[in-house]
């Protein structure tokens, strides 16, 4: 229900914004644009579920091999502890946990490729306990808003952007988008564990997040101790060892166990045509309207008031050049991912705005694009409050990601 209000209050909304420019202004082109936007992003609906159908592929026939093999019980049996209380819908021993588990660490690492297959895995896991199939689970909100937050340790995308811009360093977002992340997915946790009435205050729970936290903070002084130079590599490093190491172990331990490794690949892969067809149409629908809300230009209009408003107060309006990468995330990554680049071509990678914005675009994940491609993948229509729990991280990391530039680069 949530999001076909969003959806339909994206079209009314760009639908009066284009009157205005039109009526008011003169702008013959802008519906054009936006009958443009509506083909143009139809087709990158599908082309993005073209473009996952390979990657699930390989990545559902891992998992099977991994499943198998004993190697994702051994990864569920680790995070069991705190999972049985985030998660306290799922029984300890089911498979979901081993692959919300290597979600979460792929999201960690940057592999949005790898991320995106084993999120839609666990999905699919997770609504085999849903006693109603259209309502979202408390357990499944809970995974989809932590997903929401993205929480990366390893932000490699963005900087192999950045040094394309030619930033000097093109590490020295690195911090400030951990910072920035680390506080949104601290309040995702906190706001879901409020409406599910979850107790993170038990002693587990806080050993792990205090263990969580203790793995931020040595990320933290390992990588300032690094020369900046190196920090790119050994992070590149880092994410795509601990990527192969586990597709080695995956397949390894498979063998010890005397698994037909081929024959589970293929068994798990098959798989992977399937959801990525599943997922076309929610993809579509989603893409096609942001495309048109931005078309119209209310995002430019957005900003533009956001300016005058903080201008009227006396507050600092350097930073406002750099929003439209921030309010774009919860909308689309590519989006984001665009004005980005344009914020650091603009005004230079190594300028406030350049790193602000390549801060913005690793502080969240993209909201609607992962609500609409994680529950449309499992048909779910109702999801109850898993939207506005993603917005207010989305919130938080993006004035987080404020304070820490000014802290950094300010």
């Amino acid at each position: 229900m949530v999001l076909n209000y969003i959806w339909v209050g994206f079209f009314l909304i760009a639908l009066v914004v284009g009157l205005v420019r039109l009526i008011g202004f003169g702008d013959t082109e802008v519906f054009t644009a936006m009958v443009n936007s509506t083909f143009e992003m139809a087709k990158t609906g599908f082309e993005i579920s073209l473009g996952l159908t390979g990657v699930l592929t390989l990545w559902l026939g891992l998992m099977k091999v991994g499943e198998r093999g004993g190697a994702i019980g051994a990864l569920a049996f680790v995070a069991r502890p705190f999972f049985q209380r985030l998660f306290p819908g799922v029984p300890k021993d089911h498979r979901a946990h081993g692959s919300i588990i290597m979600n979460f660490a792929a999201n960690m690492l940057g592999l949005d490729n790898a991320a995106t297959p084993l999120g839609l895995k666990a999905m699919q896991e997770l609504q085999e306990l849903n006693p109603d199939p259209d309502t979202a689970t408390n357990a499944q909100i809970m995974f989809l808003v932590l997903n929401t937050s993205g929480l990366t340790i390893i932000p490699i995308s963005i900087m192999v952007y950045r040094a394309q811009a030619g930033a000097v360093n093109p590490s020295d977002v690195f911090l400030p988008i951990l910072l920035a992340t680390f506080c949104a997915t601290m309040v995702a946790l906190i706001a879901v564990a409020a409406v599910q009435r979850i107790n993170l205050l038990h002693p587990v729970v806080l050993a792990y997040l205090l263990g969580l936290t203790g793995l931020v903070a040595g990320t933290l002084v390992y990588f300032t101790r690094l020369p900046q130079e190196q920090v790119q590599t050994v992070s590149n490093v880092v994410a795509n060892v601990t990527l192969f190491g586990i597709i080695g172990l995956f397949i390894l331990l498979a063998v010890i166990r005397r698994i037909n490794v081929y024959e589970s690949f293929i068994e798990g892969a098959k798989e992977g045509f399937a959801v990525a067809i599943r997922i076309i149409p929610y993809l579509v629908a989603i893409l096609v309207a942001i495309g048109v809300f931005r078309a119209s230009g209310t995002l430019d209009y957005l900003v533009a008031g956001l300016g005058g408003m903080f201008a009227a107060f006396g507050l600092p309006i350097d930073f406002i050049p750099a929003l439209p990468t921030a309010l774009m995330k919860p909308l689309s990554g590519s989006g984001a991912r665009g004005m980005m680049v344009d914020a650091m071509n603009t005004y230079g990678a190594d300028s406030f705005v350049g790193r602000l914005a390549a801060t913005f675009q690793g502080a969240t994940d993209t909201t609607f694009y992962i609500i609409a491609l994680y529950f449309g993948s499992v048909g779910i229509r109702k999801t109850r409050h898993a939207v506005a729990c993603g917005l207010l991280a989305d919130f938080v990391g993006i004035v987080a990601a404020i304070f820490i530039a000014y802290l950094f680069f300010g």
